[in-house]
Protein backbone atom coordinates (compact mmCIF):
# COMPACT_ATOMS: atom_id res chain seq x y z
CA UNK A 1 0.00 0.00 0.00
CA UNK A 2 1.27 3.47 -0.87
CA UNK A 3 0.18 7.05 -1.45
CA UNK A 4 1.17 8.93 -4.59
CA UNK A 5 1.13 12.70 -5.01
CA UNK A 6 2.73 13.90 -8.21
CA UNK A 7 6.27 12.52 -8.18
CA UNK A 8 6.22 11.71 -4.45
CA UNK A 9 5.46 8.27 -3.08
CA UNK A 10 4.83 7.29 0.52
CA UNK A 11 5.41 3.65 1.41
CA UNK A 12 2.69 2.48 3.78
CA UNK A 13 3.95 -1.06 4.14
CA UNK A 14 5.63 0.30 7.27
CA UNK A 15 4.29 2.87 9.78
CA UNK A 16 4.77 6.53 8.94
CA UNK A 17 4.98 9.43 11.40
CA UNK A 18 3.16 12.71 10.74
CA UNK A 19 4.53 15.56 12.82
CA UNK A 20 1.99 18.16 13.97
CA UNK A 21 2.84 21.80 13.26
CA UNK A 22 0.08 24.06 14.60
CA UNK A 23 0.41 27.77 13.87
CA UNK A 24 -2.61 28.66 15.99
CA UNK A 25 -2.62 30.53 19.31
CA UNK A 26 -5.32 28.28 20.82
CA UNK A 27 -4.58 24.64 19.96
CA UNK A 28 -5.27 22.36 22.94
CA UNK A 29 -1.71 21.09 23.37
CA UNK A 30 0.75 23.53 21.82
CA UNK A 31 -1.34 26.66 21.31
CA UNK A 32 0.85 29.68 20.69
CA UNK A 33 4.16 27.80 20.80
CA UNK A 34 4.68 27.93 17.04
CA UNK A 35 2.57 30.90 15.94
CA UNK A 36 5.83 32.77 15.30
CA UNK A 37 7.12 31.85 11.82
CA UNK A 38 10.79 31.51 12.74
CA UNK A 39 10.00 29.28 15.71
CA UNK A 40 7.60 27.20 13.63
CA UNK A 41 10.27 26.72 10.94
CA UNK A 42 12.76 25.53 13.56
CA UNK A 43 10.21 23.08 14.90
CA UNK A 44 9.61 21.72 11.39
CA UNK A 45 13.38 21.27 11.02
CA UNK A 46 13.53 19.39 14.32
CA UNK A 47 10.63 17.05 13.49
CA UNK A 48 12.18 16.15 10.12
CA UNK A 49 15.50 15.48 11.86
CA UNK A 50 13.71 13.24 14.36
CA UNK A 51 12.20 11.12 11.60
CA UNK A 52 8.84 12.57 10.57
CA UNK A 53 8.03 11.64 6.97
CA UNK A 54 5.03 14.01 6.89
CA UNK A 55 4.65 17.52 8.33
CA UNK A 56 1.01 18.44 8.96
CA UNK A 57 0.56 22.22 8.92
CA UNK A 58 -2.60 23.72 10.40
CA UNK A 59 -3.80 27.27 10.95
CA UNK A 60 -7.15 26.74 12.67
CA UNK A 61 -7.70 24.99 16.00
CA UNK A 62 -10.32 22.24 16.03
CA UNK A 63 -10.33 21.67 19.79
CA UNK A 64 -13.77 21.64 21.48
CA UNK A 65 -15.10 25.18 21.63
CA UNK A 66 -12.56 26.54 19.18
CA UNK A 67 -13.38 29.78 17.39
CA UNK A 68 -13.56 29.97 13.60
CA UNK A 69 -10.69 31.51 11.64
CA UNK A 70 -11.13 33.58 8.49
CA UNK A 71 -9.72 32.44 5.16
CA UNK A 72 -7.26 35.33 5.14
CA UNK A 73 -5.90 34.60 8.61
CA UNK A 74 -5.58 30.89 7.90
CA UNK A 75 -3.67 31.58 4.68
CA UNK A 76 -1.34 33.97 6.54
CA UNK A 77 -0.58 31.29 9.10
CA UNK A 78 -0.22 28.29 6.79
CA UNK A 79 1.26 29.31 3.44
CA UNK A 80 4.64 30.67 4.62
CA UNK A 81 5.27 27.39 6.45
CA UNK A 82 4.26 25.28 3.45
CA UNK A 83 6.72 27.27 1.35
CA UNK A 84 9.48 26.89 3.93
CA UNK A 85 9.13 23.13 4.32
CA UNK A 86 8.83 22.62 0.56
CA UNK A 87 12.02 24.60 -0.03
CA UNK A 88 14.07 22.98 2.71
CA UNK A 89 12.96 19.38 3.25
CA UNK A 90 12.23 16.31 1.14
CA UNK A 91 9.18 15.21 3.11
CA UNK A 92 5.46 15.04 2.50
CA UNK A 93 3.60 18.23 3.38
CA UNK A 94 0.06 17.93 4.64
CA UNK A 95 -2.29 20.89 5.04
CA UNK A 96 -4.78 20.55 7.89
CA UNK A 97 -7.74 22.57 6.63
CA UNK A 98 -11.39 22.43 5.64
CA UNK A 99 -11.32 25.54 3.45
CA UNK A 100 -11.17 25.11 -0.32
CA UNK A 101 -9.13 28.31 -0.69
CA UNK A 102 -6.45 27.10 1.72
CA UNK A 103 -6.33 23.69 0.03
CA UNK A 104 -5.76 25.22 -3.40
CA UNK A 105 -3.12 27.71 -2.29
CA UNK A 106 -1.25 25.20 -0.16
CA UNK A 107 -1.03 22.64 -2.96
CA UNK A 108 0.10 25.37 -5.36
CA UNK A 109 2.93 26.19 -2.94
CA UNK A 110 4.06 22.59 -2.44
CA UNK A 111 1.64 20.62 -0.23
CA UNK A 112 1.08 16.96 -1.15
CA UNK A 113 -1.85 15.93 1.05
CA UNK A 114 -5.11 17.49 2.27
CA UNK A 115 -6.05 16.55 5.84
CA UNK A 116 -9.66 17.61 6.39
CA UNK A 117 -11.45 17.07 9.71
CA UNK A 118 -14.73 17.83 7.94
CA UNK A 119 -14.15 15.25 5.19
CA UNK A 120 -14.62 17.69 2.27
CA UNK A 121 -18.10 18.75 3.36
CA UNK A 122 -17.47 22.50 3.45
CA UNK A 123 -18.39 24.71 0.43
CA UNK A 124 -16.36 23.90 -2.72
CA UNK A 125 -14.03 21.56 -0.82
CA UNK A 126 -15.01 18.41 -2.72
CA UNK A 127 -14.71 19.96 -6.17
CA UNK A 128 -11.46 21.72 -5.26
CA UNK A 129 -9.85 18.54 -3.94
CA UNK A 130 -10.83 16.71 -7.13
CA UNK A 131 -9.17 19.39 -9.26
CA UNK A 132 -6.01 19.40 -7.15
CA UNK A 133 -5.53 15.64 -7.67
CA UNK A 134 -3.66 14.97 -4.43
CA UNK A 135 -4.43 12.47 -1.66
CA UNK A 136 -7.07 13.46 0.89
CA UNK A 137 -7.60 12.30 4.47
CA UNK A 138 -11.29 12.07 5.36
CA UNK A 139 -11.92 12.35 9.11
CA UNK A 140 -15.08 11.42 10.97
CA UNK A 141 -16.49 14.02 13.33
CA UNK A 142 -19.92 14.05 14.95
CA UNK A 143 -21.05 17.68 14.99
CA UNK A 144 -18.71 20.66 14.77
CA UNK A 145 -15.69 21.58 16.92
CA UNK A 146 -17.61 24.08 19.02
CA UNK A 147 -20.36 21.59 19.91
CA UNK A 148 -19.03 18.09 19.20
CA UNK A 149 -18.47 17.08 22.83
CA UNK A 150 -21.83 18.21 24.24
CA UNK A 151 -23.57 14.82 24.08
CA UNK A 152 -22.16 12.44 21.43
CA UNK A 153 -24.30 9.35 20.85
CA UNK A 154 -24.03 6.33 18.53
CA UNK A 155 -26.05 3.23 17.78
CA UNK A 156 -22.73 1.47 17.27
CA UNK A 157 -19.61 3.60 17.02
CA UNK A 158 -17.82 1.44 14.41
CA UNK A 159 -20.91 0.83 12.28
CA UNK A 160 -21.89 4.51 12.36
CA UNK A 161 -18.41 5.70 11.40
CA UNK A 162 -18.21 3.06 8.67
CA UNK A 163 -21.51 4.29 7.22
CA UNK A 164 -20.10 7.82 7.20
CA UNK A 165 -16.95 6.63 5.42
CA UNK A 166 -19.03 4.76 2.84
CA UNK A 167 -20.97 7.93 2.07
CA UNK A 168 -17.90 10.16 1.85
CA UNK A 169 -15.96 7.67 -0.28
CA UNK A 170 -18.87 7.51 -2.75
CA UNK A 171 -19.10 11.32 -2.81
CA UNK A 172 -15.37 11.59 -3.50
CA UNK A 173 -15.43 9.03 -6.29
CA UNK A 174 -18.47 10.71 -7.85
CA UNK A 175 -16.59 14.02 -7.79
CA UNK A 176 -13.62 12.45 -9.57
CA UNK A 177 -11.27 11.68 -6.67
CA UNK A 178 -9.58 8.32 -7.16
CA UNK A 179 -10.13 5.81 -4.36
CA UNK A 180 -6.35 5.31 -4.29
CA UNK A 181 -6.08 8.95 -3.15
CA UNK A 182 -8.19 8.44 -0.01
CA UNK A 183 -7.05 8.04 3.59
CA UNK A 184 -9.43 7.45 6.50
CA UNK A 185 -9.24 8.94 10.01
CA UNK A 186 -11.82 7.67 12.53
CA UNK A 187 -11.53 10.94 14.47
CA UNK A 188 -10.53 10.09 18.02
CA UNK A 189 -11.90 12.77 20.33
CA UNK A 190 -14.12 14.39 17.72
CA UNK A 191 -17.66 13.92 18.99
CA UNK A 192 -16.90 10.84 21.08
CA UNK A 193 -17.05 9.99 24.78
CA UNK A 194 -14.21 8.28 26.64
CA UNK A 195 -15.94 4.92 26.17
CA UNK A 196 -16.48 5.60 22.45
CA UNK A 197 -12.80 6.41 22.00
CA UNK A 198 -11.53 3.25 23.66
CA UNK A 199 -14.08 1.06 21.90
CA UNK A 200 -12.87 2.66 18.68
CA UNK A 201 -9.26 1.87 19.56
CA UNK A 202 -10.14 -1.71 20.51
CA UNK A 203 -12.08 -2.35 17.29
CA UNK A 204 -9.88 -0.34 14.93
CA UNK A 205 -9.07 -3.39 12.79
CA UNK A 206 -12.68 -3.45 11.57
CA UNK A 207 -11.87 -0.49 9.29
CA UNK A 208 -9.45 -2.73 7.36
CA UNK A 209 -12.42 -3.83 5.25
CA UNK A 210 -12.14 -0.53 3.34
CA UNK A 211 -8.63 -1.52 2.19
CA UNK A 212 -7.53 2.11 2.53
CA UNK A 213 -4.77 3.70 4.61
CA UNK A 214 -5.83 4.67 8.14
CA UNK A 215 -4.47 7.77 9.87
CA UNK A 216 -4.57 7.88 13.67
CA UNK A 217 -4.64 11.09 15.70
CA UNK A 218 -4.38 10.27 19.40
CA UNK A 219 -1.50 12.46 20.48
CA UNK A 220 -1.96 13.98 23.96
CA UNK A 221 -5.74 13.90 23.59
CA UNK A 222 -8.26 14.17 26.39
CA UNK A 223 -9.08 10.44 26.19
CA UNK A 224 -5.54 9.84 27.48
CA UNK A 225 -5.78 12.62 30.03
CA UNK A 226 -9.15 11.49 31.39
CA UNK A 227 -8.06 7.88 31.71
CA UNK A 228 -4.77 8.69 33.45
CA UNK A 229 -5.90 11.88 35.22
CA UNK A 230 -2.96 13.53 33.47
CA UNK A 231 -2.33 17.06 32.25
CA UNK A 232 -1.47 17.58 28.57
CA UNK A 233 2.24 17.65 29.39
CA UNK A 234 2.01 14.25 31.11
CA UNK A 235 0.34 12.19 28.37
CA UNK A 236 3.35 10.89 26.44
CA UNK A 237 3.36 7.35 27.84
CA UNK A 238 -0.37 6.95 27.26
CA UNK A 239 -0.04 8.36 23.75
CA UNK A 240 2.73 5.92 22.87
CA UNK A 241 0.76 2.96 24.23
CA UNK A 242 -2.33 3.97 22.25
CA UNK A 243 -0.20 4.55 19.15
CA UNK A 244 1.32 1.07 19.38
CA UNK A 245 -2.12 -0.49 19.78
CA UNK A 246 -3.31 1.48 16.74
CA UNK A 247 -0.49 0.17 14.57
CA UNK A 248 -1.09 -3.39 15.74
CA UNK A 249 -4.74 -3.04 14.70
CA UNK A 250 -4.04 -1.79 11.19
CA UNK A 251 -3.15 1.89 11.44
CA UNK A 252 -0.67 3.24 8.89
CA UNK A 253 0.09 6.84 9.87
CA UNK A 254 0.45 8.25 13.38
CA UNK A 255 -0.20 12.00 13.70
CA UNK A 256 1.82 13.10 16.73
CA UNK A 257 3.40 15.95 18.64
CA UNK A 258 6.29 13.83 19.98
CA UNK A 259 8.08 12.62 16.86
CA UNK A 260 11.30 11.22 18.32
CA UNK A 261 9.55 9.12 20.95
CA UNK A 262 7.07 7.79 18.39
CA UNK A 263 9.85 6.87 15.95
CA UNK A 264 11.66 5.06 18.77
CA UNK A 265 8.51 3.11 19.63
CA UNK A 266 8.07 2.06 15.99
CA UNK A 267 11.71 0.93 15.79
CA UNK A 268 11.15 -1.37 18.79
CA UNK A 269 8.00 -2.78 17.17
CA UNK A 270 9.78 -3.40 13.90
CA UNK A 271 12.77 -5.04 15.63
CA UNK A 272 10.37 -7.47 17.29
CA UNK A 273 8.96 -8.46 13.90
CA UNK A 274 12.30 -8.48 12.06
CA UNK A 275 14.63 -9.87 14.74
CA UNK A 276 16.20 -12.37 12.34
CA UNK A 277 17.73 -9.53 10.35
CA UNK A 278 19.29 -7.77 13.35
Amino acid sequence: MQLVSGQKRLDLSQPQVMGILNTTPDSFSDGGQFSDLARACRHADEMVKQGASIIDIGGESTRPGAAEVSLEHELERVIPLVEYVAANHDVWISVDTSKAGVMAEAVARGAHLINDVRALQEPDALATAAKLNVPVCLMHMQGQPRTMQYSPQYQDVISDISTFFDERIRACEKAGIARSHLVLDPGFGFGKTLAHNFELLNRLAEFNLFELPVLIGLSRKSMIGQLLNADVSERLAGTLAAGMLSLQRGGHILRVHDVKETVDMIKVMQACHNYQTL
